[in-house]
């Protein structure tokens, strides 16, 4: 290794005598020890294997909706303990939960009072340090939804901000003078409609509010507010939370000159607000720093970030994984969450994307925001299909998988049917245009029983009708439902090497109706062949291109009936169906 060092050397200290032969021989000891170190640390990182995120496959809970353990009709923490062996048995590696802390609720828990306890409606920290402790037994993580833009106006920093203009954290929050009486600083709007400002009389000053007004931005160009949420993320990984999922992450920061966002044509949203090119409130790059910060904090406790990133561009989207892999470990992709339809060439174009940079990807289908993807993605004719289609989909790529609650049995968005029937506050203000949020966060179905097993009382949002027919218990018995398709394609992502580990390698790029690909590693590939269209389907792989050579394939999993080895010259597929085989 230090052939040339030595040469380097021999010149070097040539013409100095016995000093010289001292210093070289020191230099080439401490090149040596250096050399040592490497190798050691290289032998390390080889027995240590990969961060434990990266082969993870986790499960969102919406906890209000979960499970009810004492039958008030809202699911709490002691419910998900209770379920825990369920989602071992199914294959969950870490679950994400939405806020559990003290709220008055207007965001439904994204409006915090206190980061450091837990909403009694949830239960106790005494019950968190228990589900973090149950979970650790069976091999399952538990992630905790961070709100880090804005805290509740019920917090104490926000009491403590608006009490006077001298209150040492009145610079916690962003309080302007307005452009003239009864006029807000600028001309920024809520995503939840209306000015982003409210004025406070008693000192004549706006507060910003990017969400409800009731939803104070925190002011992260002040220290002390970096200090205390970094004081937040410590105290959770000292109690056992093995990371957190950042919510409304690009919003950190905004332009301290308050400069006006430029208008988009003459288009107005849900609620009758021009719409805007949200340039100077929106993924400000000083939000990059206090992100590598903060990775630094969850890097002592090996802790994972998860970032809400949304973004238009792969580039935009890069950023925030760092420019040294230092920031998010996993920011989401949500332009292949937006896809929105089933189409070969649409997802291909996402997963190149995905593919052309070393990041690891993150994929998600739905969410507690976003409508459920069996109603999202279903035709009304071949929605089991496509609930296995889209699973087949995500789950045998190279990244990281999101599920959401519910998605293994297939669940659908069960909406609002009058503005009577909305809880969610966007809904109130955006009937009918936008509906709400309620639809996909309904119960949990466990089971036929009355409420779906959520609950013995009527739950906080109603139960879906279709509740007899998917739910844990029937599912569980049947060996070609969602459920166990799932089951069996987490078990087999879990242990095969080239879903675990292989490389992406595309083929048929040209195909509209069918995507195709490979995952190689090691001499071994798994085909993964994925009808998107609702015809029958049938392809000739293009191998040799690929230099694959390949005779014939082992069936490990479909979502139809079909000869457990097949010939690779011609598969037939059903319409919407999954085939995912073992080259041989």
């Amino acid at each position: 290794m230090f052939g040339g060092a030595n040469l380097a050397a021999d010149k070097i200290f040539s013409g100095l005598g016995a000093n010289g032969i001292v210093m070289r021989r020191q230099l080439l000891g401490v090149l040596f020890s250096f050399s040592v170190c490497l190798n050691l640390a290289a032998v390390a990182q080889e027995k240590a294997g990969p961060p434990w995120w990266q082969h993870a496959v986790f499960y969102e809970i919406y906890p209000r909706s979960f499970a009810d353990s004492n039958n008030d009709g809202l699911g709490d923490i002691k419910g998900i303990t209770s379920k825990l062996d369920y989602l071992h048995w199914l294959g969950i590696d870490a679950i994400w939960l939405t806020p559990m802390f003290p709220s008055p609720q207007v965001d439904f828990g994204y409006d915090v009072s206190d980061y450091e306890n837990v909403d009694p409606h949830y239960g106790t920290l005494a019950d968190m340090d228990q589900l973090i402790a149950e979970g650790k037994k069976r091999g399952i993580r538990i992630i905790l939804d961070f709100v880090v833009n804005h805290t509740s106006d019920q917090h104490p920093w926000f009491i403590e901000s608006r009490s006077s203009k001298t209150n040492p954290k009145r610079d916690w929050y962003i309080w302007r003078d307005g452009k003239s009486a009864g006029q807000p600083p600028n001309n920024w709007t809520s995503l939840f409609g209306g000015p982003a400002w409210q004025l406070d009389p008693a000192a004549n000053q706006w507060y910003y509010h990017y969400f409800y007004a009731a939803q104070p931005d925190l002011n992260w160009r002040n220290p002390e507010v970096e200090t205390a949420m970094f004081d937040v993320a410590r105290w959770w990984y000292r109690r056992g939370a093995a990371g957190f999922r950042l919510d409304a992450v690009t919003n950190l920061f905004e332009d301290p000159e308050l400069t006006d966002n430029p208008l988009v044509d003459h288009q107005i949203n849900a609620y009758g607000d021009p719409v805007q090119q949200e340039i100077h409130n929106l993924e400000l790059p000083e939000l990059h720093g206090v992100l590598q910060r903060l990775r630094k904090v969850s890097d002592e406790y090996d802790g994972v970030l998860i970032g809400e990133t949304w973004t238009d561009t792969l580039d935009q989207l890069k950023l925030y994984y760092g420019q040294y892999g230092n920031e998010l470990q996993l920011p989401i992709d949500f332009r292949f969450f937006a896809v929105g339809k089933i189409s070969a060439p649409e997802f291909r174009k996402q997963i190149a994307d995905a593919e052309s940079f070393e990041g690891q990807p993150v994929y998600v289908f739905s969410n507690h925001d976003e409508p459920r993807q069996y109603t999202k993605y279903g035709d009304g004719q071949h929605n089991d299909q496509i609930a296995k289609l889209l699973a087949s989909l995500y789950l045998t790529l190279r990244g990281t998988p999101i599920m959401y609650y519910g998605e293994e049995i297939g669940m659908e968005n069960n909406d609002p049917k009058t503005k009577e029937d909305v809880q969610d506050p966007i809904g109130k203000l955006g009937w009918p245009k936008d509906k709400g949020r309620d639809g996909e966060r309904t119960p949990m179905q466990w089971n036929a029983q009355p409420n779906a097993g959520f609950s013995q009382v009527k739950p906080w949002n109603p139960v879906d009708a279709l509740y007899k027919q998917y739910n844990v218990e029937a599912e569980r018995r049947d060996p070609d439902s969602i459920l166990n398709y799932y089951r069996n394609l987490l078990s087999l992502r879990h242990t095969n090497p080239a879903l675990l580990d292989g490389k992406y390698v595309a083929l048929n790029q040209d195909d509209p109706n069918v995507l195709a690909y490979v995952r190689s590693y090691a001499g071994k590939y798994v085909l993964i062949v994925l009808n998107m269209s609702g015809s029958h389907q049938a392809i000739k792989l293009d191998l040799p291109s690929k230099d694959i050579s390949a005779k014939s394939s082992k069936v490990l999993l479909a979502s139809f009936k079909t000869p457990k080895r097949g010939n690779i010259n011609k598969i037939d597929l059903e319409p919407f169906g999954a085939y995912i085989a073992q080259l041989e």
